[in-house]
């Protein structure tokens, strides 16, 4: 069986958890998915050491940076998007699908979670979507197939279709305030929950990251499964230092019965 060196906890561990518990959260960020091939934001080789962040005031207000964010998607250059869920998002879907998890609260942009079968009501995307772009006045919708078009063949930086606004991924830039919805709704999950499970998240961008500790106050237990330590695991009940996919593989096998 595979210990964790560092908590004593194992993938036993986890799975007993995961059994006893009736109200799931599951936090996920980048860690869940590097292993479908997105890379992480800032450890070495992450997108960041890559490429700087555009400023969300910068792109409103300098079309250069308009045209290198574009630029960006379409090459897709920061690889968030077009790779496949894999055996975590899989058995966070089961989770779903059993009625033991009622909501994925997750810092990624990458679709994954809804491409693994969950609702998109049930994902609650903190940091935005960037398979689609919005408007930033009216928030009309845009699929990226639709704008690629004519930014590759003739330049023309998107603009909306229904008011003629300015267009940008369905992401939330450094610099831009925070979605209230789903903020809300986060908290709500968090505090209705009785396992409060943070899948690949370092746990170090806020106010996203304040969701845990929120749960834990109001009564749930708190369940951390990163590859490295995080600063919250002296306040889990427990912490397996694990690949995700693997661990939850093995505490959410696809053959178990329903609850």
């Amino acid at each position: 069986m595979l210990q964790d060196k560092s908590s004593g906890a194992t993938r036993a561990d986890l799975a007993r958890r995961i059994a006893d518990a009736r109200r799931i959260v599951v936090f996920t960020g980048a860690g869940i998915s590097t292993e479908s091939g997105i890379p992480d934001f800032r450890s070495p080789g992450g997108v960041w050491s890559k490429m700087q962040p555009i400023q969300f005031q910068d792109f409103v207000a300098d079309p250069a940076m308009r045209r290198e964010a574009w630029t960006r998607t379409f090459s897709g250059r920061a690889g968030w998007v077009g790779r496949q869920p894999n055996a975590g998002h899989a058995a966070v879907a089961r989770l779903v699908a059993q009625g033991k998890a009622r909501a994925v609260i997750t810092q990624n942009v990458d679709n994954l979670h809804q491409a693994s079968g969950i609702a998109p009501a049930q994902v609650i995307e903190l940091h935005g979507n960037a398979s689609y772009a919005t408007c930033l006045d009216c928030a009309e919708r845009h699929e990226l197939e639709d704008l690629r078009e004519r930014f590759l063949t003739v330049g023309q930086i998107p603009r909306c279709r229904a008011c003629s606004g300015l267009v940008k991924t369905a992401t939330i830039s450094f610099g831009q305030a925070m979605p209230a919805g789903p903020m809300a709704r986060a908290e709500a999950a968090s505090l209705d929950c009785d396992l409060f499970l943070v899948l690949g998240s370092s746990l170090v961008v806020y106010p996203a990251a304040g969701f845990p500790l929120l749960a834990k106050r109001h009564g749930a237990a708190l369940a951390i499964v990163n590859r490295e330590p995080t600063d919250l695991d002296p306040y889990a009940d427990l912490v397996l230092h694990d690949e995700i996919g693997p661990a939850m593989t093995a505490a959410v096998p696809a053959n178990a019965p329903p609850s």
